[in-house]
């Protein structure tokens, strides 16, 4: 396996880290213009899903703005996450404007593509599991 870092400079590296960590972080602090900094107006975050009734799993789908709602909401009695939650960012690849990242998180992995537009860089695809995929 092979990684580049083609255009690759620290600065971009840790703008990255940050878009990631500006991600989980909105939910734990619940404070949505954390997520809203972080996500272009048009992100996509899928899943994978289990219909109760027919046992047939099938594509969820989230956007940006159901995203800031939930980083508005999910947390707000400071009881979804360990006081000290797990929030570990892996750059798997960055070659120019374009960054793939793993975020390991404590119910769940994250796999997320970032992109630079006008200088600033943006998540615009999630895809999620949870650690125990029978929870989907």
């Amino acid at each position: 396996m092979s990684i580049s870092f083609y255009g690759q400079n620290k600065k971009d590296s840790l703008e990255i880290k940050q878009v990631a960590l500006d991600y989980i972080e909105a939910q734990h602090n619940v404070k949505p213009e954390q997520f809203e900094q972080a996500a272009h107006p048009r992100m996509v975050k899928r899943t994978f899903w289990t219909n109760k009734k027919t046992g047939k799993e099938y594509l969820r789908e989230t956007f940006t703005d159901a995203m800031i709602l939930l980083a508005e909401t999910y947390n707000q009695d400071k009881d979804k996450f360990p006081e000290n939650p797990k929030k570990e960012v892996i750059i798997l690849d960055i070659y120019d404007k374009v960054a793939s990242v793993k975020l390991i998180a404590d119910d769940w992995i994250d796999y997320m593509h970032i992109v630079k537009l006008n200088g600033k860089w943006q998540l615009v695809n999630v895809l999620w599991q949870f650690n125990d995929a029978k929870k989907h």
